[in-house]
């Protein structure tokens, strides 16, 4: 079974960790969006090891993280745009999608062959890991491809119960979406999975307006099929009331609505806070799959800001299951 290490513990197993990422084996590693599932992504047995773990399309990228801006610099090409980019929201939950630089010696398996690279440089404890081993770890959510993102350790303990898999326990993710993905083209930006960077906050960091890729678009970035995020249970979404034998994602104070119909009920924020919704969306999921509950109603989220990114992950978890490949 999984091998939890908790964070106070990490400085003493630090040695032991890089060993066994320098062997390709795969870690399960903390940051401020969701806990990634990571591997050398120089070496291509440990990067298959992630796709075979997670049942994941070989189509569908990795994201790269690293643990400063000069070896992201290493690793793609960075215009002055990836720069003021990067200067803004470095560290933290913002992914950039670059041309790659074949001679870093990034495996292919990483960028699914596209030429370009997802970079990250994230917030916590990952960071300290990938400084100590010297290398990039590519690091996709810790769960099986389509399902619900893990954003705590026993998440991800519960996703892979047979393994040996070592899980750095740091607690609940304090964000608890995964990164927004930018691709930078010509001077222009386009948001290819929204999150907790808004388009707002780096239109007023780069001055550019960004486009948005569209639901059809190419798999570009990871968070991009159809099907992603998914309970077992049936999903519906901007519900303003609750059927009978129905689990109920609530959203705000509610007072004009009747949910008392609702066999469970959690509520994301009952302020309406939106980052305190994002942070708990992915716990709600699970808490209520857990629990065996065939129908989960959704309340509306506001569609702006970072409820942008919370419906985004809501429509795929709705999408039909069959579009999970």
């Amino acid at each position: 079974m999984p091998k939890l290490i908790p964070i106070d513990e990490l400085n003493a197993e630090l040695d032991a960790i890089c060993l066994q990422i320098a062997a390709g084996k795969c870690i399960a590693v903390p940051t401020e969006t969701v806990y990634g599932l990571a591997a050398d992504a120089s070496n291509g047995l440990a990067v298959a090891r992630i796709f075979e773990m997670k049942g994941r399309p070989k189509f569908n990228p990795l994201i790269c993280h690293v643990s400063d801006v000069e070896m992201a610099r290493q690793i793609g090409e960075f215009d002055p745009l990836a720069e003021q980019l990067a200067s803004a929201f470095w560290p933290g939950p913002l992914t950039l999608v670059l041309p790659l630089r074949q001679e870093y010696g990034i495996h292919p398996l990483v960028s699914a062959n596209l030429g370009t690279v997802g970079l990250r440089y994230p917030v916590g404890p990952a960071t300290k890991i990938i400084a100590a081993c010297g290398k990039p770890l590519a690091a996709p959510s810790a769960n099986r491809s389509g399902k619900i993102s893990p954003t705590t350790a026993q998440h991800v303990v519960r996703e892979f119960p047979e393994s040996d898999l070592t899980v750095i326990d740091n607690g609940a993710c304090s964000m608890g979406i995964e990164s927004t993905i930018v691709k930078l083209e010509s001077g222009s930006i386009r948001i290819l999975r929204p999150g907790s960077v808004t388009a707002e906050m780096i239109e007023a960091a780069t001055g550019i307006v960004p486009e948005v890729a569209g639901s059809n678009s190419d798999i570009e970035a990871p968070g991009m099929m159809a099907s992603h995020y998914a309970p077992n249970a049936v999903l519906r979404l901007n519900q303003s009331t609750c059927p009978k034998a129905s689990g109920l994602i609530a959203f705000g104070p509610g007072k004009d609505r009747d949910r008392c119909e609702a066999v469970e009920t959690i509520n994301l924020s009952e302020t309406g806070d939106l980052a305190e919704a994002a942070s708990r969306l992915y716990g709600a999921l699970s808490a209520l799959d857990e629990a065996g509950i065939e129908t989960i109603s959704v309340e509306p989220i506001p569609l702006t800001g970072l409820g942008v990114a919370i419906n985004d992950r809501l429509c795929r978890a709705a999408a039909p299951k069959d579009d999970i490949t």
